[in-house]
């Protein structure tokens, strides 16, 4: 590992770290040590970066800000690649934004309102980055990516880059092509319309409100755990379960919203995903049906 270290270092890649805890680089504030961690300081940098990881021969994975994601608390094998600032600009074209993968979404939805384009408005909530935004196909407030979404730049495992339009890239309920086919998304194009400043900013501040008084915010947490199964909500069937403030370890169901789980403090990656069994167990047995977690989980135990 110290060969390539140097070597990233050498190429004035951005910064690098080894044996770095991934729980400094999740809202969760959990996960074991990654081997090598490496947050590139541009695009070109990535790139690099990537051949340099595919010319020694070691696993690869992509991280973003660290929400919706899970580290097991043995770490993560090979090289992560952290997307954030460096691939962060921001570009108005009309009614288009070309935005980097690293930029936040909900600076995004912000921006967009300020110049007083609409269709953004439900990203206000959504604590991770474009990159993952874009992966996850996320949402709220009934509207979602793949709605706004024209094109997305795409790094693949073999070194291709290609700008896959709306329908190539097979969005559906929090899922995308990435899911099933290894890649980097390194910018998004999204397409919006004209709307009133004042009305776009009424509903960011009330989707604000709203989860200010609905969601454990001033709590480590990851976001949804679970998946909404049709015509129905994760969080209702948690909470009709008697599981709200369920605690295992460090773990616990939140209070304020059964599909939450909070870090009590010194909470593991083993306490969550006991946790996550145990609602998906008990919501089975008691109304016969399937939750399928949203958060990623990733690393070795």
């Amino acid at each position: 590992m110290k060969q390539i270290t140097d070597e990233l270092k050498q190429a004035d890649i951005g910064k690098v770290w080894t044996d770095e805890p991934l729980a400094n680089h999740t809202t969760w504030r959990i996960g074991g040590p990654a081997d090598l961690l490496i947050q590139p300081k541009d695009k070109s940098a990535l790139l690099t970066a990537l051949k340099i990881i595919h010319r020694h021969d070691i696993p690869w994975s992509v991280i973003g800000r660290g929400s919706n994601l899970l580290v097991r608390d043995g770490g993560m094998r090979g090289a992560v690649l952290k997307v954030a600032e460096g691939l962060s600009h921001c570009e108005f074209r009309g009614e288009e934004v070309c935005v980097g993968a690293g930029y936040s979404m909900i600076r995004l939805a912000v921006e967009t309102g300020k110049m007083g384009l609409t269709g953004m408005e439900f990203a206000g909530g959504i604590p991770g980055t474009v990159g993952g935004a874009v992966y996850m196909n996320a949402g709220a407030h009934g509207s979602d990516l793949s709605r706004i979404i024209k094109e997305a730049e795409i790094l693949f495992d073999d070194g291709e880059v290609k700008v896959l339009n709306n329908e190539e890239l097979s969005f559906s309920y929090r899922t995308s092509l990435l899911q099933r086919r290894k890649g980097i998304v390194l910018e998004a194009r999204f397409g919006l319309r004209q709307g009133d400043r004042k009305e776009i900013a009424a509903t960011l501040a009330a989707n604000k409100e709203r989860r200010r008084n609905s969601q454990p915010l001033q709590m480590p947490c990851a976001g949804s755990v679970f998946r909404n199964p049709p015509g129905d909500h994760a969080g209702r069937l948690i909470e009709a379960a008697g599981l709200k403030g369920f605690r295992y370890g460090g773990a616990q169901v939140s209070e304020i919203h059964a599909n939450f789980i909070v870090n009590r403090g010194g909470a593991t990656a083993a306490d969550v995903l006991t946790l996550i069994t145990h609602i998906r167990c008990t919501i089975k047995e008691k109304f016969g049906v399937d939750l399928h977690p949203e958060v990623l989980v990733v690393g070795e135990g």
